[in-house]
């Protein structure tokens, strides 16, 4: 099978890197070699860049360039973020060590929490309803004085839902202005147009290969006002609060693809729309036994999520990968758990919902015949793995 015959719909899991971002990269792969901590001219040269990437970075969210610090990528972010502001401002007040996340949070986010649980913290794990929503009015019942730390999802990786953070983060700071709140972006950014002073949030992660620049690169948006402890010690590099020398090359690739979301934003994100909503259409009408998964209408762009009632979405996964269609079952980077989704399952969703449930995310490379030619296997294979599928379902022939 040939490159050009795959249909590529795993775009949350990470997306193409595009031509003109990998043109951009090159120079400082070969001649533009310097260490940006260098006082020499070739030095100097990847020390401007980075900081030129630093502002494309600033400009996608609406931050200062001064707010934003490379890191090599939204787990790291991610740790950075509750590890780095929770320790920080315990240690001015011991009393300061309650932290508020969701039950449908990442795993970065929720291994991170169950660490500070084992150093301490106490944290608070918001249930959701059935479309995968944090109802704003649950968050006043566990904001407490000891709350130092709030940390909500902007949009789900494994269903698309699109939380309601700028309520959350606005009934935070009612409560107590002092309050940090944190959301992990990463499936949000450059997909939806995206404000951190309209959000009204004080820290925010980001990955680039999930907006089409490399991998092992991201950053972490970090208020001005606010403190935060490093985890990783060294030369002081990123303003003293991330040391080791900066992965040059792929904060230049994340800068550029920065700039080409925040130029083409409103272009790519009604063209995924209309993708997005081609592709729910076709599947609910032409595969029997089918259900999409999470809010139809707080949904972002590029994402579906279905249950197919009767298979295992894992064989269906497997299946569709030998005809070219790559696609998931949930989250890559909690793949190698072996567990069933935990979002699906916070979603109150039963066994065989979450066994047949398989992720669609689209990207800008894909097409309208791509789909078509999707769906037309789809339906093939979901028709042969009913056939022979264990689960007794009204939809097994």
């Amino acid at each position: 099978m040939t490159d050009k015959q795959i249909i590529y719909l795993d775009n949350a899991a990470s997306t193409p890197v595009i031509e003109e971002v990998i043109d951009e990269m090159i120079p400082y792969l070969g001649n533009l070699f310097g260490n940006p901590s260098s006082v020499h001219q070739f030095g100097r040269k990847s020390k401007l860049a980075i900081q030129r990437s630093r502002k494309k970075v600033a400009d996608l969210i609406g931050a200062n360039p001064n707010e934003i610090f490379f890191t090599s990528g939204g787990t790291e972010s991610d740790n950075l973020a509750l590890k780095g502001l929770s320790k920080f401002y315990r240690d001015k007040d011991k009393d300061k060590n309650h932290i508020i996340t969701s039950v449908m949070e990442h795993d970065a986010i929720l291994e991170t929490c169950r660490e500070l649980e084992s150093d301490g913290f106490d944290v608070t794990y918001l249930e959701v309803g059935r479309e995968g929503l944090v109802n704003p009015e649950t968050i006043k019942r566990f904001l407490s004085k000891r709350t130092i730390l709030v940390s909500i999802m902007l949009v789900n990786n494994e269903v698309g839902t699109v939380q309601p953070v700028r309520k959350l983060a606005e009934i935070t700071h009612e409560y107590n202005k002092n309050i940090i709140f944190h959301t992990d972006a990463v499936q949000g950014v450059g997909k939806i147009p995206i404000d951190i002073n309209n959000l009204n949030v004080d820290s925010l992660s980001i990955s680039s290969h999930k907006i089409n620049g490399p991998k092992g690169v991201g950053a972490l948006y970090v208020r001005n006002e606010i403190g935060f402890k490093p985890l990783i010690h060294g030369g002081g590099q990123e303003y003293g609060l991330r040391s080791g020398t900066e992965n040059v090359h792929g904060i230049i690739g994340f800068g550029k693809a920065c700039e080409i979301s925040l130029k083409n934003l409103k272009k790519n994100c009604d063209f995924l729309t209309n993708l997005r909503n081609y592709l729910i259409e076709k599947i609910l009408s032409e595969v029997s036994g089918s259900r999409l998964n999470g809010s139809v209408a707080k949904r972002i762009p590029s994402n579906t999520n279905f249950t197919f009632f009767g298979i295992n979405g894992e064989d269906l996964i497997i299946k569709l990968d030998e005809y070219g269609i790559l696609a998931s079952t949930g989250s890559a980077c909690s793949i190698n758990k072996k567990r069933a989704s935990h979002v699906l399952k916070a979603m109150g969703l039963d066994h065989e919902e979450i066994s047949g449930s398989v992720r669609f995310s689209i990207g800008i490379q894909n097409t309208k015949e791509e789909l078509d030619k999707t769906i037309e296997i789809l339906v093939k294979r979901v028709e042969e793995l009913r056939e022979i599928s264990p689960f007794k379902s009204k939809y097994s022939l």
